[in-house]
C-alpha cells in the first residue's frame, strides 16, 4: 500500500522502472533505479555485489565514492591535504608515500560543500535570479518609455518655446503701443501748429478785405488812419518740425538666443558598482514624478518657520524664529517641545543616528545636544559663530561657522567635540564661501560629497570629502522665474540628488551630483520655501517660511 500526498496529482505516482505499473517501494542507491518489491530479487540476481537497496524515500542517500587509481578494488573515502587534496583508500593511507600525512574524511567535505550548494542555490532562486529578472524588467520598461520620455522632452521645449512666443507677443505689443501713443503726441503737435496757421490765415483775409474796402472808399479820413499790418503777418511762424520716432531692430545672435533659450543635458551613461549582499534585495533607481504630489500640509504654529529635520520613526523636528524647537508626528500632531538655553532661536537642527537632537545657538556661540531631555553643550566657539548643521555617515559633525565681525565663512568638520578638518579655501587660495553671516544649510551626499548653499553668493558650492572644490552651480536660466537666485535649504535623496530651495522664485531646483540641472519642483503651490529634509522614504519635507508651514511632497516614483 502506498500513502500519497493529498496535494500531489497523478503525474506525481511513482511507478517500477522494470514492471513499469506496480508502485514504487524500493531505489537501487547504486544504479539509480526505482523498483516494487516483486522486482527488487530480480535486479540483484544478476549476481553483481555494488547493488544497494533502499527504501524509497530514502534514495540517493548512499555516497557513490571514487574508485582509487592506485587501487582499483578500493574506493577513497579521504583526502590527502599534504598532497593537494588528492583522494585516497585506505591502501593508500598505510602507503610509504603518505606515511605522516594529514586525512580528511570525504563524507566531511561532502557535508559541507552540500550545505554550500543549498546556501547557493537558495541565494541563486530566491535573491539573484529575481533581482536579475527585476533588472531586466526595469531595462525593458525602459526602452518601453524611450520613445515617451524623449515625446516629453521635445513637449516642454514646444512649451518652452510658445512661452518665447507670448512672450516676444508681448513686447512687440507693448512696443506697438508705444509707437501709438507717440503718433497721438505727433498728431496734437501738428493740428495745434496747424490751428496756430489757421488763425493767422483768419486774420490775413480779414486785413485784405478791410483793405479792399478802403481802395475803394473816397473817404479821407479812414485812409489817412490806415495803419499797416503787412510787417507782422510778413514775420512767418517758426516752423514745426516733428521727426518721426524709428524702430532700430538689434540683431540676433543666434547662440546666445539658444543659451537663453534652455540647456539640453548631454547624455550620460555611467557604470556603477552594483553589489547584492546575500538575503538583501537589490534596490532599483527610483525616477522623478513628472508632477510632484503635496502629500500633507503640517502647521507648525511658528509665524516664521525655518529648519526642519527627519526620524526615522516618520516624525520631524523643527525651528523658526522662536526659543522653541517642535517635534511632530507624520500626522501633523505637536509631539514635544524643547526650549533653547539662550531662550534665542536657533540657526539651525539636525538629528544624530541615535535621534538625539542637535542645534546650533549664534547667541551663546554652542552647538547643543539634547539626550534624554537634557540639554548639553557639545562645541563651544571663540571668535565664530555657529550657523548650519549636518551629521555625516559616519557620525561626524558639519557645522558651517561665521567669524563675529561677518567678514569670514567656513566649514568645520567635529567627531564628538575635537575639530577634525576645516574647509575654507580653494586651490587658488580664494574663498570658498562667501564671507557673512548669512545663512548657509549644508548636506552631505551619498557620495561623500558636502552640499553648501551659500545664498548670498548665488551659488551651491560642492567640495568632495577632502574639502577639494567639485563644482558650483548658479541657477538655471528661465524665462518664468525673474528674481535672482539665492540658494536657501538643501538636502540630498538616495540617488545622490541636489535639492535646494529658490525661495524667491518659489520653487526647488533639482540637480544630479555632478551639478547638472534636471528639473523644478515648482508646483505644489509652494511660497517662500526654506529649509529643506528627505526621509527613508524619499518624502521631502519644506519648509514655507512665511507661511509657518512645513509641506510634506512625494517627488519620487
Amino acid at each position: 500500500r502506498t500513502t500519497m500526498d493529498p496535494h500531489s496529482s497523478a503525474q506525481d505516482v511513482h511507478r517500477c522502472d522494470l514492471c513499469e505499473t506496480a508502485l514504487v517501494h524500493s531505489y537501487c542507491d547504486f544504479c539509480h533505479v526505482n523498483l516494487c518489491k516483486p522486482c527488487v530479487g530480480d535486479h540483484i540476481s544478476d549476481g553483481y555485489d555494488k547493488h544497494k537497496i533502499v527504501p524509497f524515500q530514502e534514495r540517493r542517500s548512499t555516497l557513490i565514492y571514487p574508485k582509487c587509481e592506485m587501487h582499483p578494488h578500493r574506493i577513497c573515502e579521504f583526502q590527502c591535504k599534504d598532497c593537494n587534496n588528492i583522494f585516497v583508500c585506505s591502501s593508500c593511507m598505510a602507503s610509504e608515500q603518505h606515511k605522516g600525512h594529514n586525512f580528511v574524511e570525504v563524507t566531511e567535505i561532502y557535508k559541507t560543500m552540500k550545505d554550500n550548494i543549498k546556501k547557493d542555490t537558495k541565494e541563486l532562486e530566491n535573491h539573484i535570479s529575481p533581482t536579475y529578472e527585476e533588472i531586466a524588467l526595469d531595462l525593458e520598461n525602459e526602452l518601453a518609455n524611450l520613445d515617451g520620455g524623449y515625446e516629453k522632452l521635445t513637449t516642454t521645449i514646444s512649451k518652452q518655446g510658445e512661452q518665447w512666443h507670448r512672450e516676444i507677443d508681448i513686447v512687440i505689443n507693448k512696443m506697438k503701443t508705444e509707437i501709438n501713443e507717440i503718433k497721438v503726441k505727433h498728431r496734437d503737435v501738428l493740428k495745434k501748429h496747424l490751428n496756430e496757421i489757421k488763425q493767422a490765415q483768419s486774420l490775413i483775409k480779414q486785413t485784405i478785405q478791410a483793405l479792399r474796402k478802403i481802395e475803394k472808399s473816397t473817404e479821407v479820413t479812414s485812409t489817412i488812419e490806415y495803419s499797416s499790418k503787412v510787417r507782422e503777418f510778413r514775420k512767418l511762424p517758426p516752423k514745426v518740425k516733428v521727426t518721426m520716432p524709428t524702430f532700430i531692430p538689434k540683431p540676433i545672435d543666434r547662440e546666445k538666443l539658444y543659451s537663453l533659450f534652455g540647456q539640453i543635458t548631454p547624455l550620460s551613461t555611467a557604470t556603477e558598482e552594483n553589489v547584492m549582499s546575500p538575503n538583501q534585495p537589490n534596490t532599483s533607481v527610483r525616477e522623478l514624478l513628472d508632477e510632484p504630489e503635496l502629500v500633507a500640509t503640517i502647521q507648525t504654529g511658528y509665524e516664521k518657520v525655518r529648519s526642519v529635520t527627519c526620524l526615522n520613526d516618520g516624525s520631524i523636528w523643527t525651528s523658526g524664529r522662536t526659543n522653541d524647537i517642535k517635534c511632530f508626528n507624520s500626522k501633523g500632531s505637536l509631539l514635544q517641545t524643547i526650549k533653547t538655553k539662550s531662550e534665542e532661536w536657533p540657526n539651525d537642527i539636525t538629528v544624530d543616528s541615535d535621534g538625539n537632537l542637535l542645534y546650533s545657538d549664534w547667541a551663546d556661540r554652542t552647538v547643543n545636544i539634547v539626550k534624554n531631555g537634557q540639554t548639553e553643550v557639545l562645541i563651544r566657539l571663540q571668535g565664530w559663530m555657529p550657523n548650519s548643521l549636518c551629521v555625516t555617515s559616519t557620525g561626524d559633525l558639519l557645522v558651517t561657522i561665521f567669524s563675529a565681525d561677518g567678514t569670514q565663512s567656513k566649514l568645520v568638520r567635529y567627531s564628538g567635540s575635537t575639530e577634525k578638518q576645516t574647509i575654507q579655501f580653494d586651490d587658488k587660495g580664494k574663498p570658498l564661501y562667501s564671507g557673512n553671516g548669512n545663512v548657509k544649510y549644508i548636506t552631505e551626499n551619498r557620495n561623500n560629497d558636502i552640499c553648501v548653499a551659500d545664498s548670498e553668493a548665488g551659488a551651491v558650492v560642492v567640495v568632495n570629502q577632502d574639502g577639494k572644490l567639485r563644482w558650483r552651480n548658479t541657477g538655471h536660466p528661465s524665462v518664468t522665474k525673474n528674481k535672482p537666485f539665492k540658494p536657501i535649504g538643501i538636502t540630498t535623496d538616495k540617488q545622490c540628488r541636489i535639492l535646494t530651495t529658490d525661495s524667491d522664485n518659489h520653487c526647488i531646483h533639482i540637480l544630479d551630483q555632478n551639478g547638472q540641472f534636471l528639473r523644478y519642483i515648482d508646483n505644489c503651490d509652494l511660497k517662500n520655501p526654506y529649509g529643506l529634509c528627505v526621509d527613508n522614504n524619499d518624502n521631502l519635507f519644506v519648509c514655507e517660511y512665511y507661511k509657518g508651514n512645513v509641506k510634506k511632497i512625494k517627488s519620487l516614483k
